[in-house]
């Protein structure tokens, strides 16, 4: 009986891969009905994921780069490199809800695997203070090109889809995602994004996702929110706070709405915070609302703050994973691709976890980019990557080494010192 190859033996994308368990893939494939009669579903998996960890910029970039290492890429549990065609129509046909479940489905296995991936810790100091999960709430527009415009027209002569994504701030990992087009408000989609948090949870949301009336049923059910007042709001001041000294805080004042379409959809009393807040190094005046009328004004000021966490979120999903070149131009091609993006994110985030990385996300991504397909012991290259335990060899020998104008090294042998320039 041969020996089972050690992980030194494989190439770095089969590691990864072998991350997703065996059975998960042909079981979605089932539930959601896909034929793998010509192109297995964990050949179309590995091949999109080996796009979005290249960043390729078309099918013919996958197919032509699979083919030419099939040998490597068979040993990952039998897939092969499609045709260019084959793997079009697959992303065309294909439900994109198998990648949906997909993503969902490594998300729980790798939290289960490393509970210590699923308990993070609040990078900012002050928010240790709450004992509570703290959501964010936002969303990211994703351009298209003009072939997407019957299905995600957005506005004149352009298209887009949305990603709607609620992340927990402790962990920063995704808890619930929506991919739609971009004509739907956000504030259609607020109400299923927070359907599931639970009593003493705190949303942190935009003014984009803020709607009085979902407001209001959030309080009835027990989650604080902190949201940006929209402006122009009609509101009565029933009672000024006086909760902090900060010198940033201009206003804390309990309010009621008076507004004509607003006052019946959230008739409880609702507090308003007016603070400095500084933005790009400049102090902005920023008003908050929320649902709690305990904490300081300040602590309003910092759960808003700490949204910012989401947006760091987006930027270094779109700096890594390919979001920008579409191997398709349908809906189910850019739902795919989308959700392969997330899942990719999501497999480096771990491994960057459970080496204990210290450099960028973005710098592991580019690393991991150049080194695809060499043979290492995974966790043991990340662990021993970097500029201040790496051991560096001499390119050249100090005598071989002259300007223009001192000569040549012939002339100065080793142990020589080298003659002054002159000023002159």
């Amino acid at each position: 009986m041969p020996a089972k190859p050690t992980r030194r033996n494989m190439t770095l994308l089969r590691q990864t891969c072998n991350l997703i368990p065996g059975f998960m893939v042909p079981k979605l494939a089932r539930e959601h009905g896909i034929d793998s009669r010509s192109y297995s579903p964990w050949s179309h998996v590995v091949s999109q994921m080996y796009g979005q960890m290249t960043r390729a910029v078309g099918l013919n970039d996958i197919c032509d780069s699979l083919d030419l290492n099939s040998s490597a890429l068979r040993a990952i549990r039998g897939a092969t490199a499609p045709k260019r065609n084959t793997f079009s129509h697959a992303n065309r046909t294909r439900d994109p809800e198998m990648a949906e479940a997909l993503y969902w489905g490594m998300h729980a296995h790798l939290t289960g695997l490393q509970p210590s991936f699923a308990r993070g810790k609040y990078a900012n100091g002050y928010l240790r203070r709450f004992k509570s999960a703290i959501k964010a709430v936002d969303s990211t527009t994703i351009k298209l090109v003009a072939n997407c415009m019957d299905w995600a027209s957005h506005r004149r002569r352009k298209a887009a889809a949305k990603c709607h994504m609620r992340l927990d701030l402790r962990t920063m990992l995704p808890e619930f995602a929506i991919v739609d087009t971009a004509r739907i408000a956000d504030g259609n989609k607020a109400r299923e994004m927070c359907a599931s948090l639970e009593k003493g949870e705190i949303a942190v949301f935009d003014r984009a996702y803020n709607d009085t009336e979902h407001l209001h049923d959030l309080d009835t059910r027990g989650v604080y929110w902190v949201a940006r007042g929209k402006k122009g709001m009609r509101y009565a001041v029933v009672d000024q706070i006086e909760s902090t000294a900060h010198e940033s805080i201009l206003k804390d004042e309990l309010i009621k709405l008076t507004g004509e379409f607003t006052k019946d959809k959230y008739p409880s009393v609702m507090r308003r915070v007016e603070a400095l807040v500084e933005v790009r190094g400049e102090l902005k005046k920023m008003v908050f609302i929320t649902n709690n009328l305990k904490w300081s004004a300040w602590s309003v000021a910092e759960l808003y703050r700490a949204r910012w966490g989401i947006e760091t979120f987006f930027k270094e999903l779109k700096e890594t994973v390919q979001l920008v070149d579409f191997l398709g131009y349908n809906r189910s091609a850019v739902c795919w691709q989308i959700w392969m993006a997330l899942l990719a994110h999501l497999l480096m985030r771990f491994l960057a976890h459970i080496s204990q990385w210290e450099h960028s996300f973005t710098r592991l991504f580019s690393l991991f980019r150049a080194a695809l397909w060499h043979r290492y012991d995974l966790i043991g290259f990340l662990k021993s990557y970097g500029t201040a335990d790496c051991s560096y060899r001499v390119a050249s020998q100090p005598e071989a080494l002259y300007l223009p104008g001192f000569g040549s090294p012939k002339e100065y042998p080793v142990g020589q010192p080298m003659p002054e320039r002159s000023t002159v």
